[in-house]
């Protein structure tokens, strides 16, 4: 007797049957009492699934990703994908779409499904409530013998991780920017919840403030953390009153956003104003110019992952395995135009 057959019994989704018999997240009384029943009259034992995930019977690995169209999470899959053919391992690939709830339900299906491996590689949320949700439902799994390993931080998760060092690669960044002889910057940025957005732009302001240049808020635009979000972003940094001479996106996706933005309003880059990105996604290479950014080794972070997960013995400890970047100039930047005034000629309003 498997949960799919009691949750179809009851006529709920195979996660509100396993929230229900595990007691792991919230679930209405009426559904609880639906599943409990399907399960008496079936003969369903509630913890089967977690006994048989302890002996490993499974041979899947779970892969969550936030949208897997995202040239950033395709380089992590590969990589997972890869290294998962060479141990005859089933990879099962979710795209939440960067729904906090829809990570944790894709985590409780696979509970179910008794998946040997989780992994995470989308950027962990800075929220208590999805935090202690995720907890709930990852530390039975744990306890349980499944494994789980995480790409990017994760403040609530105590698993085997891979952080690319996000901070350090945009202060490096900014600090390249810098010795361009750039002063009045703009960030392109990510919705704020999400740690590597925070990471990303603490380090950036970090690196300004070597140089004693302090990012103002009105500098920094938040937007969708997509090609579009970088195109609405970069259109509204346009309509303010003042403009940057370097900008930079959080994401190489959402820097293609605004490469595409500031091409439709007549600015030229690197001429107008210079542009860079993060991550070195595959066709930032191949762009008119070719995109400044902090390279990432994206499939080997894939690869560095499952095999955490999967290694052999095990162990209690988790462990933690840091990704530097490394920051590559190509034809996006350049000094800024001539007409800029220096650093304290500076015009009324500039941004700074």
């Amino acid at each position: 007797m498997t949960l799919d057959v009691v949750a179809r019994r009851a006529g709920v989704s195979l996660a509100t049957a396993s929230r229900a018999l595990n007691g792991t997240a919230r679930v209405r009384d009426e559904l609880r009492d639906r599943v409990r029943a399907a399960a008496d009259l079936l003969g369903y034992i509630p913890n089967a699934h977690a006994q048989a995930l302890a002996s490993s019977s499974s041979n899947t690995v779970g892969l969550i990703c936030h949208d897997v169209g995202d040239p950033y999470f395709a380089a992590i899959a590969d990589g997972v994908m890869r290294a998962a053919a060479e141990q005859d391992v089933l990879v099962m690939l979710a795209s939440t779409f960067r729904e906090p709830a829809r990570e944790i339900e894709y985590v409780s299906i696979l509970r179910a499904q008794r998946a040997r491996a989780i992994l995470l590689i989308g950027s962990g949320f800075q929220d208590r409530t999805w935090e202690r949700a995720l907890s709930a439902e990852l530390d039975p799994y744990i306890r349980a013998g499944g494994r789980v390993a995480v790409v990017s931080r994760h403040r609530s998760v105590r698993a085997d991780a891979v952080l690319p060092e996000n901070r350090a690669g945009a202060a490096a960044l900014a600090r390249a920017l810098l010795a361009l002889g750039h002063r009045r910057f703009a960030v392109l940025s990510g919705p704020p919840n999400l740690t590597t957005v925070a990471d990303r732009l603490a380090g950036f302001r970090e690196g300004l403030a070597e140089a004693g240049i302090a990012l103002a808020p009105e500098c920094v635009v938040e937007g969708a953390f997509t090609r579009d979000g970088g195109y609405a972003a970069a259109r509204e940094l346009l309509t303010r009153p003042t403009r940057p001479t370097c900008v930079f996106g959080v994401t190489d996706v959402m820097a293609v956003g605004a490469l595409a933005a500031f091409r439709e309003a007549g600015i030229d880059v690197p001429t107008d104003i210079s542009l860079a990105g993060f991550d070195d996604i595959p066709l930032v290479r191949e762009l008119t110019p070719p995109l400044t950014t902090v390279a990432l080794p994206l499939t080997a972070m894939g690869q560095h992952a499952i095999s955490l997960a999967l290694r052999e013995p095990h162990g209690q400890r988790s462990r933690v395995l840091r990704v530097g970047g490394e920051v590559v100039l190509r034809a996006s930047t350049a000094p800024p135009p001539a007409d800029v005034p220096s650093e304290g000629k500076r015009r009324e309003g500039d941004l700074r």
